[in-house]
């Protein structure tokens, strides 16, 4: 297996930009989830850390549940087009 320049650079630049867009997606849902907790801690004034942990982690695992067949798809599709153009033979 030989790799030349221009391959291995653009193997890893489709990786990390494919690792980017299946991301993208929980890392959002996280941030919202995350600015409307804070919003509601200023409103009410608990200041409770669990209370910013937790609603995170739940939607977060959620939006995993949901997406991963999304991703899934992108990421055998991302192997499958790699292994067919004889990358790693």
């Amino acid at each position: 297996m030989h790799f030349n320049l221009d391959q291995a650079t653009d193997l890893v630049r489709h990786t990390l930009v494919l690792a980017l867009i299946v991301s993208t997606p929980m890392l959002g849902i996280g941030l919202v989830v995350g600015i409307v907790v804070s919003l509601l801690q200023a409103v009410t004034q608990i200041q409770e850390q669990t209370l910013s942990f937790v609603p995170k982690i739940v939607a977060m695992i959620a939006a995993a549940i949901f997406l991963f067949p999304w991703m899934g798809h992108s990421l055998l599709e991302y192997a499958s087009s790699a292994f067919g153009q004889g990358l790693f033979q």
